[in-house]
């Protein structure tokens, strides 16, 4: 068969030649190594230059591996690697004095760089780069930016905070984030002591993600902590924006690497295809809505994937970045660990005589990765009781997610059962990858029905995962499209007309399918509009009522110590969802967890409960009659109250 079903990465070359005597340990390069690894960070944090920090260490990162064939693919490996080392080591940066200090971080990320190099014999190298290196680079960026053309509109505060608003979850990731910030560190490991920094639903949620974004934060402003008020907002919705775009990039990358080597037209077709995918899908959802610990799991689960189906050439690395993998996903979205956590198995089966000749690697790699991986899984079960959040309900998006699996499933499936008859294994790995993830996704739904509800909350976050594989996987469609013949030179218009005509049909198909065009809706969506659209599409010239209320309460009311400040509207969730936003926007939504995150929406006796649950002085913003009404009847009700509840007016019409 020709070499090119078999393509693997290329063989990892021994860093010193067994032949020859092993060379004197170079301590004076390691000297040097370990003062510049200091000096560099020293150096650009009060020059407020550390935002450079971050890409040197990637590239000397990516200059140290020797898996992949791709400048992209140092880049990306690399990437995902650091994300991973760096959720393991935020346990490392609460304990030690300096928090998320930029010198300390980028010092000791620097410093074991430079022992891997004199330990390994390893010389910093890249590959050269190429079109096919900028082409998914280029086109993610695109993607992103398009995404980010309402936030950019909006340079107002209530024109942001109307699209922040889309989703209650963002305003919870800003207080965390924010925690995070102040405090150093994980708040997981201490919640007693983050009492008065984080509400107490969020002190066990899997923080990898807002860790991660806080250490880039404090390189990006060359500061520490985090930035006050509106600042946060800002700061916060840029990073989601960067994880999409991590996550689309890793798509990209991935379908790529599926097939091997591809025709430069199959590699258009492909980053269309995909990219028209992530735009016509429920994807977009999970920006708009707030989850940005999901996006980040699922680009680290498509990473994983793409390694267990075409692994590195070396062993040793392929552990270490399935250990980072795992346990970056377990920090950030612990529900994809079982299905990632069972690929790797599959691949640590099948490469079992191979792995005894490093049994010690083996048993290093495992033993780190079964410890750290699954802490922020035992610690939401057993300490926090999540697994209740199994049964949360759907809404209307239920439909969507069985869309996507139905009309997408089998679509990729026959073109994979077609390219698995091939000689590369490839294609049945990823065969196999996918029925894992639908499988998952099913698991779930049968829990639903099984415990007496209809397939809910999570078994939509179950098809997320299936759609990335899914959409990876349409690789095995676009190659079996024709291509032009090197050697069909009689009739050089015709090899080349029918094959560009047959990519042209298909990527209008799939554009089509997807909404993209206008003319239709799309097809994986309920809404005659994508999201993509709707969310690009928003006004934000005409916000919010949540959000002229928050900004204008934000402007009027600052934060005063000791007392906590709500805001009343006409119904419960509008003034609940008000109540976060200026609590994440004053940094306060510790101190009116009680009076804001009430069982109750109904008014009202969820102004009861929120008068009588309160703790000390509550300062009422009221921003509507009929809500100053009910607590003027509220206090005549309860005299003793009056002592401490004080109101203030600012309605709004809308």
């Amino acid at each position: 068969m020709p070499s090119e079903l078999t393509v693997t990465d290329p063989p990892a070359r021994p860093a010193v030649d067994p032949r020859t005597p092993p060379p004197t340990r170079p301590y004076r390069a390691l000297l040097v190594a370990l003062a510049v690894a200091w000096l560099v960070p020293a150096v650009a944090y009060p020059l407020h230059l550390a935002w450079l920090l971050p890409p040197l260490v990637l590239l000397a990162t990516a200059s140290l591996l020797r898996g992949g064939r791709t400048l992209l693919d140092r880049l990306v490996l690399a990437m995902l690697l650091l994300v991973g080392v760096t959720t393991a080591a935020g346990l490392l940066f609460t304990l030690w004095p300096w928090g998320l200090h930029p010198v300390a971080v980028s010092g000791t990320a620097l410093t074991v760089l430079a022992l891997i190099a004199v330990v390994t014999g390893r010389r910093p190298a890249l590959p050269r780069p190429g079109w096919t290196d900028l082409l998914p680079v280029v086109t993610a960026v695109a993607v992103v930016g398009y995404l980010a053309s309402p936030w950019l509109r909006a340079t107002a505060l209530v024109g942001r905070l109307s699209l922040l608003a889309l989703g209650e979850d963002n305003f919870r990731h800003v207080a965390l984030v924010d925690a995070i910030g102040r405090l150093g560190g994980y708040v997981f490991l201490d919640p007693s002591a983050a009492r008065d920094d984080i509400v107490s639903l969020l002190a066990r949620y899997p923080q990898g993600w807002h860790l991660t974004t806080a250490v880039l934060d404090t390189h990006l402003r060359s500061a520490t902590g985090t930035p006050s008020g509106a600042s946060t907002l800002s700061h916060y919705e840029w990073w989601c924006f960067a994880t999409f775009g991590l996550l689309v990039l890793t798509l990209f990358w991935a379908a790529q690497r599926l097939p091997g080597p591809l025709h430069p037209l199959h590699r258009v077709v492909l980053t269309v295809v995909v990219g028209a995918l992530v735009l016509g899908s429920q994807l977009p959802r999970l920006l708009i809505a707030g989850y940005p610990s999901e996006v980040l799991g699922l680009a680290l689960a498509v990473a994983l994937t793409a390694l267990v189906v075409r692994p590195l050439a070396g062993n040793r690395e392929q552990l270490i970045l399935f250990g980072a993998l795992l346990t970056g996903i377990g920090f950030t979205y612990y529900l994809f660990l079982p299905p990632a956590g069972l690929l790797v198995l599959g691949w640590l089966v099948a490469h079992r005589r191979e792995l005894l000749r490093i049994r010690r690697t083996v048993l290093a790699v495992g033993l780190v990765t079964a410890l750290l991986a699954p802490l922020p899984l035992l610690l939401g079960i057993f300490a926090a009781g999540q697994t209740e959040a199994l049964d949360a309900k759907a809404g209307l998006e239920l439909a969507e997610a069985w869309r996507a699996l139905l009309g997408l499933t089998p679509i990729v499936l026959i073109g994979l059962v077609i390219q698995a008859r091939r000689a590369d294994r490839a294609w049945r790995r990823h065969l196999a990858a996918v029925l894992v993830a639908v499988g998952f996704a099913l698991v779930i739904a049968l829990a639903n029905i099984l415990s007496g509800i209809q397939p809910a909350y999570y078994f939509m976050k179950g098809v997320h995962l299936a759609t990335v594989g899914l959409i990876v996987g349409t690789a095995a469609l676009v190659v079996l499209l024709p291509v032009p013949k090197a050697d069909a030179r009689a009739n050089r218009a015709r090899a080349v007309a029918v094959p560009a005509l047959a990519a042209a049909l298909a990527v209008l198909t799939v554009v089509i399918l997807c909404g993209l065009t206008g003319w239709s809706r799309s097809l994986l969506v309920v809404n005659k509009q994508s999201w993509t659209q709707l969310w690009v599409q928003n006004s934000v010239d005409k916000p919010s009522r949540a959000a002229q209320v928050c900004a204008a309460a934000y402007r009027r009311f600052p934060h005063q110590p000791g007392t906590v400040t709500v805001v009343l509207d006409r119904g419960g969730y509008r003034g609940y969802l008000e109540s976060i936003c200026l609590s994440a926007l004053q940094g306060t939504t510790a101190q009116t967890e009680r009076a804001i995150y009430l069982p109750v929406f109904d008014e009202p006796e969820r102004t009861r409960k929120m008068l009588r649950g309160a703790r000390g002085p509550i300062r009422l913003v009221i921003s509507d009659p009929a809500a100053q009404r009910r607590v003027d009847k509220l206090l005549t009700r309860y005299p003793d109250l009056r002592g401490r509840v004080t109101t203030v007016q600012m309605h709004i019409k809308y």
